[in-house]
C-alpha cells in the first residue's frame, strides 16, 4: 500500500511552494492580462521560452502556475498544465499530440462527453479502438504500428468498471507509448498513478479537487515516467533544453495559446482553496459510499448494485490491490421492476438530482436518459448502462441520513 497523502501537506501547499507575498497564506488572484518587461531582452526570452514568465494570461499568470505548482506535486509529477475545465484538459492534450494518420486505443466505457469528444477525433483522420480496459491483452491485441498512446478512466462512470492499470502500463512501457489517465474519480489520496508508472493524469478539478460545486477547472499532470524523446510528434520548435518538458511545452503552447482554454486567474484560486481539504472529504466520501453501498446490496427493492468495493464487483481484487483502502465515491445501482425510478428520484429530500460529481453533496440521475442518452442504445449496452440505471455521487453527509433517504423514497415508489 502507497504512503497515504498528508493532511498537512496539502493544507500548507500553497504557502510552502509557492511563497505568497506579504505573508499570505494563499496566492492572490492576479487578474492581469498582459505582464510589463523593463528590458525587451526579457520579453524576447520568455516568449521563445530561454526562461520564466509570463507574457500572456491565456497562456500563463501566477495563479495558474501557483495552482500547477500543487497540483504536480501532489502526484510527485514533472510538471502540470491548468484549463478551464476537465474537457478543455482532455482536447487540449489529445490535439496538440496527435496527428492525422494516428491510432489510438481508448476504453470503451468512457464517460458520454468524453466519448463524444472521441467522435470528433475521428473527423481529423485519427484512428481510434475502443477496447475493454478490464482486460490489458484486449489492449494488446488492438495495439498497431500507428498505435501513439492509450487513453482510459481510473474507475469507469457510471458502473464503475475497474481498468487493468498495471497491465496496460506494462504493455505501454514495452512498446513505447504513452498512457495518460484520467483519475478524477481516484485523486492522489486513492491511486498513486506514478508508482504505476503511468505517463500522464489528466483530472477534471471541478470534481473532487476543488470539491464544492462552485467551479470549474481541468489539469494535465506529466508524471515524468514517460521518455518524450521517443515520441515523433514533437515539433522540433517545442524540443527545450529539458526533455522531460517537451510534451507538456507543446500542449502548453497548442491547449491555451492557441485554443485558448486557460484556466481564469480566480478559478485557480477557488480550486486551491478546495485543494486544502481533498484528502478529508475523499476519505469521508469513500467511507459513506461503501455504508450506502452495503445498505442498497441487501435491500428487498435493489436488484444490483455497482460499487468497486463491495465483495461481487468484477474487479474487486483489482480495486484493492491499487486504491489505498479507498474505493472512490460513485456508485449505481438498478432498482427492483415494482419500483418507479423516477418516482424514487423525485421523492428523496437529501439526495439531489444534478448532472455532476465529487461534491459535497450526495447526488443521484439516471445515466441512459441524461449524461449518456446520447451514446444511443447500443453503445450504451456494451457499457453496462441500463435504462433504469442511477448513478449516485456520494457526499460527506452522515450516511446513515442517506440511507433513511434512501429508504423512504424506496417506500413511496413502490407500485
Amino acid at each position: 500500500m502507497k504512503k497515504p497523502v498528508s493532511n498537512t501537506q496539502l493544507v500548507h501547499a500553497d504557502r510552502l511552494l509557492n511563497r505568497p507575498q506579504h505573508g499570505a497564506v494563499h496566492e492572490s488572484t492576479n487578474n492581469s492580462v498582459l505582464f510589463e518587461f523593463e528590458d525587451v531582452a526579457d520579453l524576447e526570452a520568455v516568449f521563445q521560452g530561454k526562461k520564466p514568465g509570463h507574457v500572456y494570461s491565456r497562456s500563463s499568470s501566477g495563479s495558474a502556475v501557483a495552482l500547477q505548482n500543487m497540483l504536480s506535486d501532489l502526484e510527485k509529477g514533472a510538471g502540470a498544465v491548468t484549463f478551464a475545465t476537465g474537457m478543455a484538459a482532455i482536447s487540449s492534450v489529445l490535439f496538440s499530440l496527435l496527428k492525422a494518420g494516428d491510432h489510438i486505443i481508448v476504453s470503451q466505457y468512457l464517460f458520454g462527453n468524453t466519448r463524444s469528444f472521441m467522435e470528433t477525433l475521428k473527423n481529423f483522420a485519427i484512428e481510434i479502438s475502443f477496447v475493454d480496459v478490464t482486460q490489458a491483452d484486449l489492449v494488446r491485441q488492438a495495439m498497431q504500428e500507428n498505435t501513439k498512446l492509450v487513453f482510459c478512466e481510473s474507475i469507469a462512470n457510471p458502473v464503475t468498471q475497474v481498468s487493468d492499470m498495471q497491465g496496460i502500463s506494462e504493455l505501454c512501457a514495452q512498446k513505447g507509448l504513452l498512457f495518460i489517465l484520467d483519475n478524477t474519480m481516484t485523486p492522489a489520496p486513492i491511486l498513486d498513478a506514478k508508482a504505476l508508472n503511468i505517463s500522464m493524469v489528466i483530472t477534471s478539478l471541478t470534481k473532487y479537487i476543488a470539491g464544492h460545486g462552485n467551479v470549474l477547472g481541468g489539469v494535465v499532470v506529466d508524471l515524468g515516467n514517460y521518455d518524450w524523446q521517443q515520441y515523433s510528434n514533437i515539433v522540433d520548435k517545442y524540443k527545450v533544453a529539458d526533455c522531460t518538458q517537451w510534451g507538456l511545452t507543446q500542449i502548453r503552447k497548442r491547449g491555451l495559446r492557441d485554443m485558448g482554454a486557460t484556466l481564469a486567474p480566480a478559478s485557480a484560486h477557488q480550486v486551491a482553496i478546495g485543494f486544502e481539504t481533498l484528502n478529508l472529504r475523499i476519505h469521508k466520501t469513500c467511507e459513506n459510499a461503501m455504508a450506502i453501498a452495503r445498505f442498497l446490496q441487501q435491500h428487498s427493492d435493489v436488484n444490483k448494485v455497482y460499487y468497486p468495493g463491495l465483495g461481487n464487483h468484477p474487479q474487486h481484487k483489482r480495486a484493492c490491490s491499487l486504491f489505498n483502502e479507498l474505493h472512490g465515491g460513485i456508485l449505481s445501482f438498478e432498482l427492483s421492476a415494482n419500483v418507479d425510478m423516477r418516482r424514487f428520484l423525485n421523492t428523496l429530500k437529501l439526495v439531489i438530482s444534478a448532472t455532476h460529481l465529487g461534491d459535497t453533496r450526495t447526488l443521484a440521475l439516471p445515466a441512459a436518459s441524461t449524461i449518456f442518452f446520447e451514446n444511443g442504445a447500443e453503445q450504451r449496452a456494451i457499457m453496462g448502462i441500463g435504462d433504469t440505471l442511477i448513478r449516485m455521487s456520494i457526499g460527506i453527509e452522515d450516511a446513515n441520513d442517506i440511507n433513511e433517504d434512501i429508504a423512504q423514497a424506496l417506500r413511496v415508489a413502490k407500485a
